[in-house]
């Protein structure tokens, strides 16, 4: 999906019901940067094909917006490639928790057939752990070439979140600060990282971007971002008021 002049969307790749994940990609006059690798080698192959072909001969390189598995199951495909990965330098995921990923997903098979023959190990065929080789610890700026992306420090959904704006088009990849008609998991931390997440917010508003792509759900433009932003604010605020996540079993 192309948005302005150099930003680029990649929506509706594959997860776990009723989840899908973004991704997306700006294209500078000598690199192109991809945002976020999506939740397996398939969906980054993906990627990868639409972000070459918007430029063909330019350098790439990847940014996560944060440490689930969601947004960096893909890095080895490109890493594989030679391309660098940015990410916030707390991204540090183990051997461990990646299987355990594998089998929480096999799990969620409702046919206890295909949850027998594990077939979540095809949605995972090829995909290795590969976390971030270049770490992020700032907020920090890329020069693609005629366009600079800024790399904005967003935590709260996790205290790995981070945000990439391009000033030239008012265009914000947000990967799960921001989560468009769904309800935001707030079951990944407490009300500390809550009341971050509602100050992280506050700076994407302050941006006033006029594209916004949530790291799930449609993108969002003009008018539409300010609802997106206050629909997501709305229940953080709730969740601290009750000391409660909207999306809690407990």
């Amino acid at each position: 999906m192309r948005l302005s002049d150099r930003c680029f969307a990649v929506t509706g790749l594959a997860y776990v019901p009723p989840w899908s994940v973004n991704a997306g990609f700006i294209v500078g006059d000598e690199s192109t940067l991809v945002v976020d690798t999506g939740a397996n080698a398939l969906a980054a192959e993906t990627i990868h094909g639409y972000a070459s072909a918007a430029r063909p001969g330019n350098r790439l390189i990847v940014i996560n917006t944060e440490k689930h598995f969601d947004h960096i199951c893909g890095n080895s495909f490109f890493r594989e490639r030679g391309i660098d990965i940015y990410g916030h330098i707390g991204i540090q995921r183990t051997a461990d928790e990646f299987c355990s990923e594998i089998a929480e997903f096999n799990e969620q098979i409702s046919n206890p057939a295909r949850r027998a023959q594990r077939e979540a190990e095809v949605f995972y065929d090829g995909t290795k752990l590969v976390n971030p080789n270049r770490p992020i610890g700032e907020d920090a700026v890329l020069n693609l070439g005629g366009c600079e992306a800024q790399i904005i420090l967003t935590p709260g959904h996790t205290q790995t979140n981070l945000s990439v704006y391009v000033p030239s088009d008012g265009a914000l990849f947000c990967g799960d600060c921001l989560v468009n008609r769904y309800l935001p998991n707030l079951d990944c931390g407490t009300a500390t990282n809550w009341h971050s997440w509602v100050r992280s917010l506050d700076r994407i508003t302050a941006l006033a971007p006029r594209i916004v792509v949530p790291g799930h759900g449609p993108v969002a433009s003009n008018g539409d971002v300010t609802r997106l932003i206050e629909n997501v604010r709305r229940t953080i605020e709730q969740a601290i008021i009750t000391g409660c996540s909207p999306t809690s079993t407990e």
